[in-house]
């Protein structure tokens, strides 16, 4: 199912949810109750659960929007770091230089062809991954530098390849769900009582409060469901992509 399909069923469905039950409400509702009036208790204590869950709401977007950028950088630095390498070893003999090329460009064919898909399914990173770029580290450093120049692209080859390490062991912490199941167990339970305090208010069935209503529940849907996509940076609809890698390699292209 697209995620836009996902989204627009999850908000019309907040949304005719609050509908029906206000105008079953009403139906059931005493002849004689007054709905013109509500306790001013009531009004207080529902301002206060709307002010507390949007500053919940919006931690949850901020904490979950700051780990897919966070995400995104590290596959940024990671891309980066592999073009250094290979860029670096233009200065050595030809025959190493293709070593290194070809290790270069295995792994990352491998991540965006393989261990991404691996990474959305299995919510880690793959073994032969990690066995790849151990095989870039173990040829870069098997021929000792033969001069300066050399010496000074040897060392910041490795470099590259730490950072690219680094890179990828946040890659693969940032992999699956990032917020804990408490914290949705509140933000649900919160879009329930915030939802749940309108009929406190007791809404009648004019058009005009029924659209504000249906108005408002849709829109927390939206907010949880945009929270929902983003908890995952690798492996929902607005995930982080690999294309820091199609950029710097154009191999994976053709």
């Amino acid at each position: 199912m697209s995620e836009w399909v996902a989204l627009a069923i999850v908000m019309a469905g907040a949304c005719l949810v609050v509908v029906a039950v206000v105008l079953l409400r009403h139906r059931k509702a005493d002849f004689h109750e007054d709905t013109s009036e509500t306790p001013d208790v009531i009004e207080y204590i529902t301002m206060m659960i709307g002010v507390v869950y949007a500053i919940v709401l919006g931690l949850a977007i901020a904490g979950v929007w700051e780990s897919r950028s966070s995400a995104q950088d590290d596959v940024q630095r990671e891309a980066q770091a592999l073009h250094e390498v290979s860029a670096r070893a233009e200065v050595f003999p030809a025959d190493y230089r293709a070593t290194v090329a070809k290790d270069v460009d295995t792994y990352v064919s491998f991540v965006v062809d393989t261990e991404w898909h691996h990474m959305r399914t299995h919510g880690e990173l793959s073994p032969e991954g990690t066995d790849l770029l151990a095989k870039l580290r173990t040829d870069v450093a098997s021929r000792t530098p033969q001069n300066d120049i050399e010496a000074q692209a040897y060392q910041a080859m490795m470099d590259r390849i730490a950072t690219a390490d680094e890179a990828r062991n946040s890659r693969g912490g940032n992999t699956g769900p990032t917020m804990p199941g408490v914290v949705w167990f509140g933000l649900i339970i919160g879009a329930v009582v915030t939802i749940g305090m309108l009929f406190a208010l007791q809404i009648r069935r004019s058009g005009r409060e029924l659209v504000l209503a249906g108005t408002f529940s849709a829109l927390i849907g939206f907010l949880l469901f945009l929270i929902w996509d983003f908890d995952d940076p690798f492996g929902r609809g607005m995930s982080v992509t690999t294309q820091p890698f199609l950029d710097l390699f154009p191999i994976l292209n053709q």
